[in-house]
C-alpha cells in the first residue's frame, strides 16, 4: 500500500483482518483487485482508466456506445468500497433507470459471483461493509437536484457520475464543491453528446485538470460490428451520430475554436519517422508575466518531443536552458547537423533572442536565430490578419491532414506529445473572420481570462512549424519568413 491510512474516528472499530488484507493488499491497483475478487479481466482500455482512478483524483471517460463503461464503473465503486476505510462512494446518473437498472444491476452482478461478497451487504441504493453500515457504504442517487449531491463529507469519497453528458452543470456543480477530502476521487463517463456543459470542459478547457481517456467503439472487442456497420450505412462517418455513437467524439456542432480537440489527439496517437531528419526545429515562448511560464519546443522532423518549462528564469537563465536543451537533443540524435531556434520576439523575448545571438557567436554554436514577431504582417496578407494567425492556421492544416490520413488508413505526417496542457492550448484557441475575411486570432490576453492560461505551449510549438524542413511556398511569392 503506497498511502497513509485516516482513520477518521477512534471510537469506530477497527477493520477487520480481511478487510485490512483488501485495503494492504489492492490500495494502489484495482486492476490486481478486479482479477483477483471479482474474476473481471478489463480490456485494455479499462486497465489503464482503472489504473489512472488510482493514481489521479479525477479520470473523465468518454466513448462509444457498447464498450463496457458500466461494467468498469461497477469495478472502481467495488474496489474503492473494499480498499479505503471509512468510505463514502456516490454513484449517480441523470435518470433512475439507467442508475438502478443498469448500473446498480451491474455491480450486484459482480458482487453475486466475488470474493469480497460476504463482506458486504447489498440493497436496491446502497451496498454497506458489514458492521460498519453507518460510516462504510456506496449509495446511488439520481442526478435531478444539486441537494442530491451535497452534504457528504469523508477522507475518502468516490464519485461515479454515469452519462455524465447528461448530468447538468448545477449538479456537477455540486458535486465538484464536495470533494474537499484528503483523498477525494471522481469518475466521469459518457458518451459525448454535448458541447458544452463540464462534462465536455473535461475534455477540452479543463483537460489539464482531469486525466482523460477516449475510447471508440472501432477498438473495443465487446461491441457489435455489424451495428457499426449498420450507423456507417444509416448516418455516414462524418454525422454526429457515428461520431458520438462510434468514435467517442463530441459532436461537431459549431465551434469558434480554430483546431478541433480530435484533431490535435490523433497527432499524440501518430508515430513518424525522424530518423532521416537533419534539423532541430526549437520554438520558444518566453515568460510574459510572473506566473507564465517559459517554454521550449523541440521539434525533429514533424515529430515535436516534450516541452521543457520553466518558471520566473532570467534572461541568461533562460539563454542556458534553451542552449542546454539543444545539446541534449544533438547527442541523444546524432543525425542532426542543423539547428534553428525561433523565439517569439514580443515583449521580454527580445532580450533573451539578443542574448542568443551574442551567446552563439561568441562560442561559435552555429545555431540559426529567427525572432517571430506575432503581431507582424502575415506572408499571405489577403487571408491572416497577422503573422500569428497564419502560423496557427499553417499548423492547423498539417493536423489535419494527419488526421485525414487517419480515417484512410495511411502513416500520419505529425506526431505531438501526450501533453494535456498542450492539448487543451491548442483546441481552444477562438478565431474569428474579420471585415476583410481574413483569420483573426482572440488575443493570448483574451485567452487567459477566458480559461485561465495564455497558449505558452501551443505557441511554443507553433513557433516551432514557423520554419519547416520544405520549402515556404510564401518565398517564391517574395514573402519572408520572419519579421
Amino acid at each position: 500500500m503506497s498511502n497513509k491510512i485516516i482513520v477518521p474516528d477512534k471510537e469506530i472499530a477497527t477493520p477487520s483482518k480481511a478487510i485490512l488484507t483488501l485495503i494492504d493488499n489492492y490500495w494502489d491497483n484495482p486492476v490486481w483487485f478486479a482479477e483477483d475478487m471479482l474474476g473481471f479481466y478489463p480490456d485494455p482500455w479499462q486497465e489503464k482508466v482503472l489504473m489512472d482512478i488510482a493514481k489521479y483524483p479525477k479520470v473523465s471517460v468518454r466513448s462509444g456506445q457498447g464498450v463496457g463503461k458500466t461494467g468498469l464503473e461497477s469495478i472502481v465503486i467495488t474496489w474503492y468500497l473494499c480498499t479505503r476505510p471509512y468510505p463514502k462512494v456516490i454513484a449517480t446518473a441523470p435518470t433512475r433507470q439507467q442508475l438502478y437498472d443498469v448500473l446498480w444491476a451491474e455491480i450486484a452482478k459482480w458482487l453475486s459471483k466475488s470474493r469480497v461478497e460476504k463482506l458486504l451487504k447489498w440493497t436496491k441504493t446502497k451496498i454497506y461493509m458489514n458492521g460498519y453500515e453507518e460510516r462504510w457504504w456506496a449509495t446511488a442517487r439520481t442526478a435531478v437536484r444539486p441537494e442530491n449531491m451535497q452534504g457528504f463529507h469523508e477522507d475518502y469519497m468516490l464519485f461515479v457520475v454515469d452519462e455524465a453528458s447528461g448530468v447538468a452543470d448545477n449538479i456537477m456543480e455540486a458535486i465538484l464543491g464536495t470533494l474537499t477530502g484528503y483523498e477525494n476521487k471522481l469518475l466521469l463517463c459518457g458518451n459525448p453528446t454535448k458541447t458544452s456543459g463540464i462534462f465536455y470542459d473535461s475534455h477540452n478547457s479543463d483537460r489539464d485538470m482531469y486525466k482523460t481517456h477516449k475510447v471508440s467503439s472501432l477498438d473495443s472487442p465487446r461491441t457489435s460490428k455489424e451495428n457499426i456497420r449498420m450507423l456507417q450505412k444509416k448516418y455516414g462517418i462524418d454525422s454526429d451520430v457515428y461520431r458520438v455513437r462510434v468514435l467517442g467524439e463530441f459532436p461537431k456542432g459549431e465551434s469558434d475554436s480554430l483546431i478541433s480537440l480530435e484533431v490535435v489527439e490523433q497527432a499524440t496517437e501518430t508515430i513518424v519517422d525522424i530518423s532521416k531528419a537533419y534539423t532541430l526545429n526549437v520554438g520558444v515562448d518566453v515568460a510574459r508575466f510572473g506566473d507564465d511560464k517559459t517554454i521550449i519546443a523541440p521539434r525533429i522532423g514533424n515529430r515535436v518531443l516534450p516541452l521543457q518549462q520553466y518558471s520566473k528564469k532570467d534572461t541568461m537563465e533562460t539563454v542556458g536552458n534553451i542552449i542546454r536543451t539543444v545539446e541534449e537533443l544533438k547527442g541523444k540524435h546524432t543525425q542532426i547537423n542543423k539547428v534553428i531556434i525561433k523565439i517569439d520576439d514580443d515583449g521580454l523575448g527580445g532580450g533573451v533572442t539578443d542574448r542568443l545571438r551574442e551567446v552563439n557567436r561568441q562560442q561559435r554554436l552555429g545555431y540559426i536565430i529567427a525572432p517571430i514577431k506575432n503581431g507582424s504582417k502575415a506572408n499571405d496578407p489577403d487571408h491572416y490578419y497577422n503573422k500569428a494567425a497564419e502560423m496557427w492556421d499553417n499548423l492547423k492544416e498539417l493536423l489535419d491532414e494527419n488526421f485525414s490520413k487517419f480515417l484512410q488508413g495511411e502513416p500520419g505526417v505529425i506526431e505531438l506529445p501526450k501533453d494535456d496542457a498542450l492539448i487543451k492550448q491548442l483546441s481552444n484557441r477562438k478565431f474569428k473572420i474579420d471585415s476583410r475575411g481574413r483569420i483573426e486570432l482572440e488575443s493570448k490576453d483574451q485567452m487567459k481570462r477566458r480559461i485561465g492560461e495564455s497558449p505558452d505551449r501551443a505557441d511554443a510549438v507553433i513557433y516551432s512549424f514557423a520554419d519547416g524542413d520544405y520549402v515556404d511556398l510564401s518565398l517564391l511569392k517574395g514573402g519572408k519568413l520572419y519579421d
